[in-house]
Formats: C-alpha cells, sequence, structure tokens
C-alpha cells in the first residue's frame, strides 16, 4: 500500500529543510520494487518498536517496515491557482497525493526574510488554503457547466452530481474547504459522487508548524495558533504537528549514537520527523498488522476496520481470492509468550474468520486456497 504525503509551503518557511532531512531519512528501498522513486520523492520507514520485539521472538533474518512517500511539491506562490510561478505544476502534482503536510512558520529567523514579511503561520496556512479553494471553485465550475440541462431532463445521476456540486461550491465560495461538505452529505450516492471529484481541499491536511531549534519540544508556543481551523471551517481531516526543520537537518547529520545522544540532551523522545511520519500515518487513519517468522518479520499497512480477507489481499491477491481464514495474535501477547508454540499451547493463538476487523498489532497468518 503505496502512501505519497505532498509537502507544500510558501517560500522560506522551512520547506526544503525538511525535506532535505527526510531524504537523508530515505531507507533502502531494494526491498520495495514496487516503488518508483524521483528525485522529489522520499520513502521513509514508518518507526514501530514492534518490528524489533517480533523479529528477536522470531529469530527473524529480515525486518521489513511499513513506509510512506513523502513528495516535495514546489511552486505555490499567490495566484497559483491562475498559474503564477509554478502553479499549474503544483496542481498537478498535488492532485496525486494521498494528504497535504503544509508547512507553516513559526521559526524567527532575521536572516530569513518571509515572504510576507511577517511570521503568521495561521497566514501562512490561510494563504495556502485559499489557492487551493480557488482552484477546485475552477474544478466545480467547469463540472457545473451543461450540467443542469441534464438534470432537468430526469438524468438522476446528473441530479445527484448537481446537488453535491451546488453544496461544494456554497461551501467554497464562503472560504470553507471541500472536506468541511462530505460530513453533510446523506446519501449514499452522494457521497459516492464526491469522493469522484477528487477536490484538493478534500484531502486530510497536517499543519507543519516549524518552530525555532529552543522550542522544538516545547508546545507552548505554537499551541496559541488556531491552525486546525485557520479561518476554513471546523472538520476533522485536519492533524497538526510541531517540528524545528532546522534541527533535524542538523540531527540527520550525526551518526546514530551521537544523534541519540543530542535528543537525549535536548529531551526529545522521538525525533521530529519521526513525529511527523507517524502523524501523517495516523492522519490517514491506517493501522499495522505484521507477519513475523525466521526469514522476515515485517509490517503492512492498511486502513481502519479492514477485514481479514482484503488485509491478506495487499500481501498478494491470491491471499484475498482463495481466503479461508487467519491465525491471529496480538504482538504483545506474542512476544510475551515467546513465541507462536507457547502462544499455541496458551490457547492465544486463534483462528479467525472472514469478517473478522483486523485491529493495530495483530500477528497474522493466512490460510488460503490456491
Amino acid at each position: 500500500m503505496s502512501l505519497k504525503i505532498g509537502i507544500v509551503g510558501l517560500p522560506n518557511v522551512g520547506k526544503s529543510t525538511l525535506f532535505k532531512a527526510l531524504t537523508k531519512k530515505q531507507i533502502d528501498i531494494d526491498n520495495y520494487p514496487f516503488c518508483t522513486i524521483d528525485p522529489n520523492v522520499g520513502v521513509v520507514e514508518v518507526p514501530d518498536d514492534r518490528l524489533q520485539k517480533l523479529a528477536a521472538v522470531s529469530t527473524s533474518e529480515k525486518i521489513i517496515p511499513t513506509t510512506i512517500e513523502f513528495v516535495d511539491i514546489a511552486g505555490l506562490v499567490k495566484g497559483a491557482h491562475e498559474g503564477e510561478g509554478l502553479g499549474n505544476k503544483f496542481l498537478a502534482n498535488i492532485r496525486e497525493v494521498d494528504a497535504i503536510a503544509h508547512v507553516v512558520r513559526e521559526f524567527n529567523d532575521p536572516n530569513i526574510i518571509h515572504v510576507h514579511n511577517r511570521v503568521d503561520p495561521t497566514n501562512d496556512q490561510e494563504v495556502i488554503n485559499l489557492e487551493l479553494i480557488f482552484a477546485d471553485l475552477a474544478t466545480v465550475n467547469k463540472r457545473l457547466e451543461g450540467l443542469s440541462g441534464k438534470a432537468r431532463s430526469g438524468d438522476k445521476e446528473a441530479q445527484t452530481l448537481l446537488a453535491v456540486l451546488e453544496k461544494t461550491k456554497l461551501a467554497l465560495e464562503q472560504g470553507n474547504l471541500a472536506s468541511t461538505v462530505a460530513p453533510i452529505l446523506q446519501l449514499p450516492e452522494e457521497k459516492k459522487a464526491f469522493k469522484h471529484l477528487q477536490l484538493l481541499t478534500s484531502k486530510p491536511q497536517l499543519i507543519v508548524v516549524n518552530v525555532d531549534e529552543s522550542k522544538a519540544n516545547d508546545p507552548s508556543s505554537w499551541l496559541d495558533h488556531d491552525l486546525t481551523d485557520a479561518g476554513q471551517g471546523q472538520h476533522d481531516n485536519v492533524g497538526r504537528v510541531a517540528i524545528s526543520a532546522k534541527l533535524e537537518a542538523e540531527l540527520m547529520e550525526l551518526a546514530d549514537q551521537d544523534r541519540m545522544s543530542m535528543m537525549n540532551e535536548l529531551g526529545l523522545a522521538r525525533s521530529g520527523l519521526d513525529r511527523l511520519i507517524l502523524a501523517s500515518y495516523r492522519l490517514l487513519h491506517l493501522l499495522t498488522y505484521f507477519t513475523s517468522g525466521p526469514m522476515e518479520t515485517r509490517a503492512w499497512t492498511i486502513t481502519e476496520g479492514t477485514k481479514a480477507p482484503q488485509a491478506a489481499g495487499v500481501i498478494h491477491t491470491d491471499f484475498e481470492r482463495g481466503f479461508i481464514a487467519a491465525e491471529v495474535i496480538g504482538w504483545k501477547d506474542l512476544v510475551e509468550l515467546g513465541g507462536e508454540a507457547a502462544a499455541k499451547e496458551k490457547g492465544t493463538l486463534r483462528l479467525e474468520g472472514k469478517e473478522y476487523i483486523v485491529q493495530d498489532g495483530d500477528v497474522m497468518h493466512f490460510r488460503f486456497a490456491t
């Protein structure tokens, strides 16, 4: 399951510094032949302490984490929706990602001039959102052209789409994100039509507050800003994380032991990059299940609410097609009992069928017919 987070931001907010730090964290992708990596894409692992513990119990030869791709999307300036700067390229790239990470500036540095001559993270976010809103309005207006006549002729599909577009247009014209429309749609066919629109502002958004190095572990300043709304309507499609991009870039230049020592001195339990990755993972409502054995311990990404056959299909479509059952045990039980044999002896390992909803941390072995 390949996931892409697009990093956007105004000039001089630290977007490039952050992406540089992320690309230094990029993993060896030999184990991921399905990934095509361009210069502006960094594939990074989702940090998960459970992998090492499971691998120790299973005496695995290899550990393979789950991953997220971060895409450095360039060209955003005010007027991007009209083609200013690299506006058209920016909008094309952002349509391809699963979520958007907005880098907004809270750090102060007189040597780095803000494009609007003031440090105001809320305004940074508003500028970005307005560009996306204008682009979505253009999309909606284009879809509305000629649709009224078709709807009046009795075409049910056109009537549904027209209703969705009109509600969406009203929200956008009021300065709200398209994601605020989804919760008010009641009919399944309306929800489906809205999803197919693939609007930019319907994507989940992570606000990345780039703070001073001295505040990397102190949220007291950046929490003062109402960045989860920024005037674009209340909704639950937005997350937030604080990070010092400059500090993270410095940390990534150090050897592992020196990096850990510096983090301990700063009181950082996790690096900002790890918190960013985990926040992106949560924003997309993802969870992890594991397969573990002598050959490898591997993490697999699925969405919340996924049933066992579909989880098996993430490994191979044949697993889903021929699914019979899944042997399931919680990762903690497996580690505490010391392995699969002891888990079977204690009766902790259970057999689940097609309706089982996979839980975060499940260790699974699938039975399937060929």
